[in-house]
């Protein structure tokens, strides 16, 4: 088979999920926001029609970044801390932090959550989640430091990733446990020590739970999800009301637009709960269409991987996908009360201004790897030309590899 074939069909594939992905959610939004407005008619509520136009917004973004070949960020300087994946994550720990101080962080649903900008507001948590995985992918690869090493290598290592689930986790506990969970499977690929994740994971769940249990909301949600029926009208309505979306959805659904849980009944039903409206109106039909467009983006993240190319390609690929996966799976699992209630949104198909675009920003760089296939010599020749401080180098050392390969074997 040609190679350039075999490529473009798996950026091809990307493109389509992507597409049919945001679509999806363009239609499932202006369906669930009709009853905010009282519209019988198949009419542009005002929720419809901001989130269309920032799906063509992040579209956009998905083919501009995808066009950009990716190279820079594995960029390998003399200065480690010149590298963007270093800056990356640095920035969103700052937003972070700022959207934590009155008067500068917005508060939605009581949780202060989100920076104004302009004429729209910004989740940082959403800019760390893909941050932490392009610096996971660079860290990996690259290994500044040895992570044989527990204190001066591994810890180092997640200084970083774990100051930002901190600064998350007090707002927002769905976002920073989904950070984690990415977190240790890249390290998993990343072939550190199993010890050293033995070590950290024990703790790291006594804090959680520290978390959980000092936030009241949090712990009925917790004793909600043993039993929903015994809080009908408090923490358990709303799985009481998604079972019941899936439950009159049927095979083939109630058809788009012509849900009843969505009148009312069904709170948060735009974001965190869409995939119920997506299994009333769509039926088993629409779940499992939603399902398979996931899939095909972690199969796209998955061939990436198995590829003979550079490693950090492969890794930001694999975080990439894992990221993506994960998310998707806990809003599902949330949706089918398979999991305490998180406040993950469905990515690309929940309403959401720069959240969307910060996913297909990401996606976009998934684009990028798929479609510039480098070798470990290539990329570093291609990052030492865009570096007069190693391209005087070129004729006193040998070309140096990008880092150990990625084990499959991990996964």
């Amino acid at each position: 088979m040609d190679v350039s074939i075999y490529r473009l069909r798996h950026r091809d594939i990307l493109a389509l999920c992507v597409i049919a992905l945001v679509l999806l959610g363009v239609l499932m939004v202006q369906s669930a926001a009709m009853n905010v407005t009282g519209q019988v008619k198949w009419q542009w509520t005002d929720r419809g029609l901001r989130h269309a136009m920032f799906a063509i917004v992040a579209l956009f973004t998905f083919f501009i970044v995808g066009r950009f070949d990716y190279s820079p960020f594995a960029e390998r300087k003399t200065l480690m801390f010149k590298s963007p994946a270093l800056w990356g994550i640095g920035i969103a720990a700052f937003t972070c932090f700022i959207v934590l101080i009155p008067g500068i962080g917005t508060s939605v649903n009581g949780a202060r959550r989100w920076l104004p900008l302009g004429i729209t507001q910004v989740q940082p948590s959403e800019l760390a989640k893909w941050a932490s995985v392009l610096f996971l992918a660079w860290w990996l690869t690259h290994r500044p430091v040895n992570l044989d090493r527990f204190w001066s290598g591994f810890m180092l290592t997640l200084a970083p990733i774990g100051a930002v689930c901190l600064l998350i986790v007090i707002q927002d506990f769905g976002t920073a446990a989904l950070i984690a969970l990415c977190t240790i499977t890249m390290l998993l690929v990343g072939r550190v020590k199993l010890w050293h994740l033995a070590v950290v994971i024990p703790p790291a769940i006594a804090i959680a739970f520290w978390f959980v249990a000092h936030k009241e909301y949090r712990w009925r949600r917790m004793t909600a999800f043993v039993d929903p029926w015994a809080a009908p009208r408090g923490e358990g309505y709303h799985m009481i009301q998604s079972l019941l979306s899936f439950a009159t959805g049927g095979v083939t659904g109630r058809g788009l637009g012509n849900g009843i849980q969505k009148l009312g009944y069904l709170p948060e039903d735009t974001t965190d709960f869409i995939f119920a409206v997506i299994c009333e109106e769509l039926g088993l039909f629409g779940a499992l269409l939603t399902v398979a467009l996931y899939l095909g983006i972690i199969y796209v993240a998955w061939q990436v991987v198995q590829q003979k190319r550079d490693s950090f390609g492969r890794m930001l690929a694999f975080g990439i996908g894992s990221m993506i996966g994960l998310q998707a799976t806990i809003n599902i699992a949330v949706a089918t009360v398979s999991v305490p209630t998180k406040g993950l949104s469905l990515p690309l198909v929940s309403a959401g201004g720069s959240g969307l675009v910060i996913t297909c920003a990401a996606l976009g760089l998934l684009y990028s790897v798929t479609r510039y296939q480098h070798s470990p010599e290539e990329l570093d020749e291609i990052v030492e030309q865009e570096s007069p401080e190693t391209e005087l180098k070129l004729d006193t050392r040998p070309p140096k590899k990008i880092g150990p390969q990625i084990s499959t074997s991990a996964m």
